[in-house]
């Protein structure tokens, strides 16, 4: 029986990043596997990282934003052609255009095995409804449901997310869903180091209004005019996204010193490392793999009590939640551990302990292929 396995991703990135465990967990499952990936050169790193592996890799035309029905009705066809060819015995996709494109494909190729894994709902499913971003929603969610009801099964990564899909009626009655704890983590590579001497916090995302970063930077104004020790640090990247941080307000807040601004990490565990508390203010998560390091590295969390970010932090044990788009909340919090900084440490243990018990990648990766028939 043909044992070949295809990911179809949007990422390069992620492929190692997000999946390289599983990739792992398949090869040495002794399936041949098959990536479908755009934007990525021959001789780029990733790709040789993952032909190193074993891994066959498929360059595709996807476009990752956007809506243009001559440019995604060709990656359809792309995927299909390269499916018959390969003839995959389990076709599985994440994020948007990787599920809903790959499963359609996968469907007409007549793959065997066909899953969609949904790693956050993004922009279109956060903020307010209304105008162009209404228009992205009720198209995403009618893309979503066509292409999910062919599909086997799907894995979410928080139960916020399956409800509304099954409320929305998005996933029919008919099709199988399963919860998986995110993307999990390498609780070996992401390994509990000292803490800092002072207040430092820190947030590591795309700069996006969504993740919350605007109020991180409120918060850190608010919080320094009393406690001018305190550290802010942000990690990331402006994305092409509707939703992004102009490069001009960003600057902004560097210039004003109200946070220090590193920019994108290939390794983000030197940045951890030097914080004692990690926050995410997002709106809305799949499962954040960045909280899910910063508690394996042992740092207390604050985030927001939100879809799938809600999930990592137990409160008043391995952080606090706070309410979506609250500055007060934020600075209230952050003032907490500032004025008793014990609670950094204690906290900080928990994180690592929950880290180590419920988000290990390996318990992760095998229970999502036991789901999906793979031993």
């Amino acid at each position: 029986m043909n044992n070949t396995v295809l990911l179809i991703a949007s990422f390069p990135d992620s492929l190692i990043k997000f999946r390289g465990p599983l990739i792992d967990a398949l090869l040495a499952r002794r399936l041949e596997v098959h990536v479908a990936v755009p934007n990525l050169a021959e001789g780029d790193a990733i790709h040789q990282a993952l032909t190193g592996k074993g891994v066959s890799v498929h360059v595709i035309g996807l476009q990752r934003t956007g809506v243009n029905p001559v440019a995604d009705l060709s990656t359809i066809l792309e995927l299909y052609r390269l499916m018959i060819k390969i003839k995959p015995r389990f076709v599985l996709g994440y994020t948007i255009k990787p599920v809903v494109y790959g499963s359609l494909a996968a469907w007409l190729a007549r793959v065997p095995r066909r899953f969609a894994l949904i790693t956050g709902l993004g922009y279109a499913f956060t903020g307010q409804a209304g105008g162009k971003r209404g228009l992205l929603k009720t198209l995403i969610q009618r893309l979503y449901r066509f292409a999910l009801g062919r599909v086997d099964k799907v894995f979410f990564q928080n139960p916020d997310d399956e409800e509304l899909f099954r409320k929305l009626g998005i996933l029919s009655a008919k099709v199988a869903s399963r919860i998986v704890n995110g993307s999990g983590v390498d609780v070996a590579e992401y390994q509990q180091v000292l803490l800092p001497k002072s207040p430092h916090f820190l947030l590591i995302a795309r700069l996006l209004g969504d993740k919350g970063v605007r109020e991180y930077v409120q918060a850190a104004v608010q919080v320094k005019i009393i406690y001018p020790q305190a550290q802010f640090q942000l990690v990331g990247w402006i994305d092409d996204n509707p939703d992004a941080i102009k490069r001009q307000e960003l600057d902004d807040w560097v210039a004003a010193g109200t946070v220090e601004y590193l920019g994108k990490l290939d390794d983000v565990r030197p940045a951890i490392a030097g914080c004692g508390v990690y926050v995410l203010p997002s709106y809305r998560e799949g499962t954040p793999r960045t909280v899910l390091e910063a508690m394996a590295m042992g740092r207390a969390v604050i985030t927001t009590d939100a879809p799938g970010c809600r999930e990592t932090v137990i409160d008043g044990l391995n952080g606090y939640l706070v309410s979506v788009k609250s500055v007060a909340a934020l600075v209230d919090v952050m003032q907490k551990f500032i004025e008793n900084p014990e609670l950094v440490a204690e906290m900080g243990a928990e994180s690592r302990r929950i880290a180590e018990e419920k988000y290990d990648v390996h318990k992760v990766n095998a229970h999502m292929l036991s789901e999906m028939g793979i031993e």
